[in-house]
């Protein structure tokens, strides 16, 4: 990662491209019950919140190695989302 604010960047993105797919499956089934979406909406944007306080935290203590862990911990996480919208239909 070449710095904090690309990270942010990519994080901010990664996980709004996230929601406009679960908008975009709510629109494609006006029938279903939107609560389970809501949920993983939720759940995206706590993700992105934690991310950033840790993309902070590690700022402040001066090193980018976190980095990494971080970019996979936010890879891992969007997998499990993307499977837990996959699984709605």
């Amino acid at each position: 990662m070449s710095s904090v604010k690309l990270f942010k960047k990519e994080i901010n993105n990664t996980i709004g491209a996230f929601i406009e797919d679960v908008y975009s499956w709510e629109l494609n089934h006006p029938d279903a019950d939107l609560k389970s979406t809501e949920k993983l909406v939720d759940k995206a944007i706590a993700l992105f919140d934690d991310l950033i306080q840790k993309v902070r935290e590690a700022k402040m203590e001066g090193g980018k190695k976190g980095f990494k862990k971080l970019n996979e911990n936010l890879e891992k996480a969007m997998a499990d989302l993307n499977q837990e919208l996959a699984k709605l239909g």
